[in-house]
Parts: C-alpha cells; sequence; structure tokens
C-alpha cells in the first residue's frame, strides 16, 4: 500500500467516525474488539483511563446502556456533551492515585472493564517512547488491580518492545485469557498493538 493510499485510509476512518457523532477514529478500534468478543453487557461499570477526546467512552456509553456507568480519566476533561450514565474526572494516572477512592465511590462493587488507551506524548525516538508507553501500561494495570471484579477484563494500549512483551508474561496468570490485538483501524506506521485480558483472577498479591 503506498502512502496515498495509506492517507486516504486514515481519512476514511476519521471521516466515518466524524460522521457517526464521535470526535476520533479510535472508536473503530474498539467498536472492532467488541464485535469479535463481545466486551460490553448492558449495566456493566467501566473505567476508561486516557479517555479524551471521548470515543471510547462514547461508545462504551451507548454499550452499557442508562443502567450502567462510565468512569472516564484523563488530564483534562474531553469537551463535549455526554450521556447520563458518564462520569468525567480530570488527574494524572501516574500521580493522582486518590482517584481510586473516588472511583470505587462511584462504582460501588468494583468495575466489570478497565480501558486504556493511554499513549505517551512521542518523543520520535523509539525506545524512549516505548519505555514512556510502558510506564502508562504499569500504572494502568496498578489502578486495574484494585477496581476490577473477578471475572473482569482489561484492555489496554503498550508500544511493541521486548521490555513490553515481558510485561505482558507477568500479568498473564491474572487472566484466564490473553489476547493480541491489532486493529484494522491502526495507522500502518504505528507501533501499537492492544492486549486484552479476560475473565480476571483476584491473586493474593492484588
Amino acid at each position: 500500500m503506498s502512502i496515498k493510499d495509506r492517507s486516504r485510509l486514515d481519512d476514511h476512518y476519521s471521516r466515518e467516525a466524524r460522521k457517526e457523532g464521535y470526535p476520533a477514529r479510535s472508536v473503530f478500534k474498539l467498536a472492532e474488539f467488541d464485535q469479535k468478543y463481545r466486551l460490553f453487557r448492558p449495566g456493566q461499570k467501566v473505567l476508561d483511563l486516557g479517555c479524551a477526546p471521548g470515543s471510547w467512552t462514547l461508545y462504551t456509553a451507548e454499550k452499557v446502556g442508562p443502567g450502567g456507568l462510565v468512569v472516564g480519566l484523563d488530564l483534562s476533561v474531553p469537551p463535549g456533551s455526554f450521556p447520563g450514565n458518564v462520569r468525567l474526572l480530570a488527574g494524572d494516572l501516574l500521580k493522582d492515585e486518590e482517584w481510586i477512592d473516588e472511583i470505587l465511590a462511584l462504582t460501588g462493587s468494583g468495575l466489570e472493564a478497565v480501558l486504556s488507551d493511554l499513549a505517551p506524548k512521542t518523543s520520535g525516538r523509539r525506545e524512549v517512547d516505548q519505555a514512556r508507553s510502558l510506564e502508562l501500561v504499569e500504572a494502568a494495570w496498578s489502578w486495574t488491580k484494585k477496581l476490577l471484579t473477578p471475572g473482569g477484563l482489561f484492555l489496554f494500549k503498550l508500544f511493541q518492545s521486548q521490555d513490553g512483551e515481558d510485561y505482558i508474561k507477568t500479568i498473564r496468570p491474572y487472566f484466564g485469557q490473553i489476547v493480541r490485538l491489532k486493529p484494522k483501524a491502526t495507522r500502518k506506521n504505528s507501533q501499537e498493538i492492544f492486549i486484552l485480558g479476560r475473565g480476571f483472577i483476584r491473586l493474593t498479591d492484588c
């Protein structure tokens, strides 16, 4: 595929996202995962880490319905209107662990799913960006172990690296199934992959 063809494909996803009322093309990644693995059910409580600009939050809110709840966290609250089953929080995942208590207060018994589309500000240096991506994954996993109910799922983005592969092995015992995902809407030059852990097992070190 030529650079021009890739750009045209990227534009297609962006145009389609706007046409369907979503602020970013990333919604098609989550929709693809959901169609294949049936991630969401009505009434679920879900945490969306790195929720801005809001595409994953909006999609998930539709799926869990008015009886469910989606809590979105990012450095700043995304603009725009969100349905009544969404709560948005502004905070730094790497620094503001007090938000865990706030999230538990909102959700009560915990969460059925944690989503993380977190990505670092890229430097252009592959090794640096991979390390920053892994730092965000480690922080997201630290929160997930405290918030996820047994049987729940954890879906996260990771820049590919050997350290990242090694880290995936450390969380494997916590899930009945680990799946690697590379959605069609991913830009061709992207180093990102997604990891889906299903069937959370609460081990003694949580």
